[in-house]
């Protein structure tokens, strides 16, 4: 096979403690999975429909690096949630057999320009400008479900220049990582490589360049990086 440029490199996230990488297919984001979340946004805190929209591979910053403060906006969240990477994919996942589907976890920044994100909501329009945009997705290193089991419980918070923005529980998820799989898996059908990021709790704020961001999920793993 010839192409008729050069290919785009492969986006993946690296593997705690190995040279392995794990490549990545789709990124889904469920929006207001964390009640305390869905209120500071204006949303009702009952348990609804989820929903989901996506980020592009390559928005991803691995291994520590910096996120850049983007153009176009001058109101950027950071939003801390848990990252869900599949090893298999399919359609109509049953709920009693979507754990089986998850190959690790990882720490993930969903940073927003919440001021394009206010916009497009206001017109009805695709989030993606808000969301979608380089380097919006920092994300640790994945460590295997094999080594950790399939967190459901334990402290996630965000800390911005030592002080904490965002604390919250995965006990706390409206929709737990089963009922995502199971759910978006009737929308669309999975493959092996996608992700979920799976809802952020509240205390989303805006970043500032300088900043020094650092994250937390008990049982998963450390985020770092700096808004430059």
């Amino acid at each position: 096979m010839s192409f008729v440029i050069t290919p785009p490199k492969p986006a993946v996230i690296p593997v705690r403690g190995s040279d392995a990488v794990f490549p990545v297919h789709r990124i889904y984001c469920v929006g207001r999975n964390y009640a305390a979340h869905t209120i500071e946004m204006g949303g009702d805190p009952d348990r609804e429909e989820p929903f989901f929209f996506q980020k592009n591979p390559d928005n991803l910053v691995t291994g520590g690096g910096d996120f850049p403060y983007p153009p176009q906006s001058s109101d950027v969240h950071h939003e801390i949630e848990m990252a869900v990477a599949l090893s298999k994919g399919g359609k109509d996942i049953p709920l009693d057999k979507a754990m089986e589907h998850v190959w690790g976890y990882g720490v993930a920044l969903d940073m927003t320009r919440r001021d394009l994100q206010g916009v497009a909501k206001k017109a009805g329009r695709p989030w993606e400008v808000g969301k979608a945009f380089e380097h919006s997705a920092p994300c640790s290193d994945l460590v295997p479900a094999s080594e950790i089991g399939h967190p459901d419980k334990g402290a996630v918070w965000l800390k911005v220049n030592g002080e904490t923005r965002q604390e919250g529980d995965l006990g706390q998820m409206i929709w737990k990582v089963p009922e995502m799989i199971s759910y978006l898996s009737g929308l669309f059908e999975l493959a092996p490589g996608d992700v979920i990021l799976s809802g952020t709790p509240s205390g989303v704020a805006a970043v500032s360049r300088g900043d020094v961001l650092h994250g937390h999920i008990d049982g998963v793993g450390e985020l770092h990086s700096k808004v430059v």
